[in-house]
């Protein structure tokens, strides 16, 4: 190869690299833009609130009363109305944002610090998840997106449960709201989810990669860039996600909000404080869908109804970590043993959360 072949080669390698810099500084910026608008700003606020007036506001399962109204179309809407009201913003946020992952972020570069099936891909992952904040169905699209460029099944859980369990937000209204031992439980509680199971997750998944029903057809290193006009990969990237997402999320919000009563039942004085009812509600709490931090007024309302601690143990693990909406825009990223790995791990934290609850809360 002649010299003046070699210079050009180098010249091209350089346009790539400052292009895929320029492209990751765009995500960037989008990512903190919106973040900030969302996230960081209001809940600058929610705290100062939770810190002077000790609540940051009624429970959005149940208002002000201790059971939550009879299933039927009317709270199902209700619910719904409620729900949507306060994650609209931060549901089209992740969906921007999972759409825009798959095509800014050069694929060498999330292979390089997310995609291995090691310790170290899925503690990346959990770090960076905890600027988002998200609740597990706004932060679910951005998982989709990770796996579309065959981020590895720890990294890429570790992001997604992260943002709700370890949200640093929500951590400081706890404190204020209910108390440091909550913050502490949720802490610990949050790491081991967010770490262990991520990790583990990875030895359910095998060898997999990305199913054609999620992305399009990935080689085995997942390093070939797509082809086409920026604009243009974007758009099919954006419209594929809302058609797989938006469907599944309306429709499943309205049939938890219609089976609230019967999801977290009225029970007897005696059986308030019992294992029953914290087996009960660690199911109720991993499967129902709620926006960020709705879990903190939520416990406050049980307790103040005379709930056992153990039913606020299990409900600090399972409300936030992931919900039946969130299973559902995430079920076809990931092989279904590990869909089922985590829904029974939650279950299984949330009563061992239970268990602790009833002993130290």
């Amino acid at each position: 190869m002649s010299p003046v072949s070699n210079g050009s080669s180098l010249d091209n390698k350089r346009i790539d690299g400052t292009k895929a810099i320029i492209l990751a500084v765009i995500f960037l910026l989008i990512a903190v833009a919106g973040l900030s608008y969302v996230k960081w700003w209001p809940y600058y606020h929610k705290a100062i609130k939770a810190a002077t007036e000790h609540t940051i506001g009624s429970s959005i399962l149940t208002g002000d009363q201790a059971i939550a109204p009879d299933p039927s179309v009317q709270a199902a809407w209700d619910y719904a109305m409620a729900y949507f009201k306060s994650v609209w913003k931060a549901a089209v946020l992740g969906i921007l944002l999972g759409s825009l992952v798959q095509v800014l972020i050069p694929s060498q570069w999330l292979l390089r610090a997310l995609g291995k099936s090691n310790f170290k891909s899925t503690a990346l992952g959990a770090l960076a998840s905890i600027p988002g904040m998200m609740c597990s169905c706004c932060a679910a699209p951005i998982a989709v997106g990770l796996r579309k460029k065959n981020v590895s099944v720890g990294a890429s859980l570790a992001f997604w449960l992260g943002n709700p369990v370890l949200n640093p937000a929500t951590l400081i209204f706890m404190t204020f709201v209910l108390s440091w031992k909550f913050t502490l439980m949720r802490v610990v509680f949050g790491l081991i989810l967010t770490l262990a199971v991520s990790y583990f997750a990875n030895r359910f998944a095998g060898n997999s990669t990305v199913p054609k029903a999620v992305g399009e057809t990935v080689d085995k290193v997942a390093v070939v860039e797509a082809e086409g006009p920026l604009v243009t990969r974007w758009l099919k990237s954006a419209s594929s996600m809302l058609l797989s997402v938006v469907p599944a999320y309306f429709i499943s919000v309205l049939l938890l909000g219609a089976a609230r009563a019967w999801l977290f039942p009225s029970l007897g004085e005696g059986a308030m404080n019992g294992i029953l009812a914290v087996v009960i509600f660690a199911i109720a709490g991993t499967l129902f869908v709620i926006p960020t931090a709705a879990e903190i007024p939520i416990i406050a309302t049980f307790l103040s109804f005379g709930f056992g601690t153990g039913v606020a143990g299990a409900l600090l693990v399972t409300l936030p970590s992931i919900s039946l909406p969130s299973l559902l825009m995430v079920t076809h990223s990931y092989p279904r043993r590990v869909v089922w790995f985590v829904l029974l791990s939650v279950i299984a934290l949330g009563l061992l959360s239970g268990a602790v609850g009833s002993l130290i809360l």
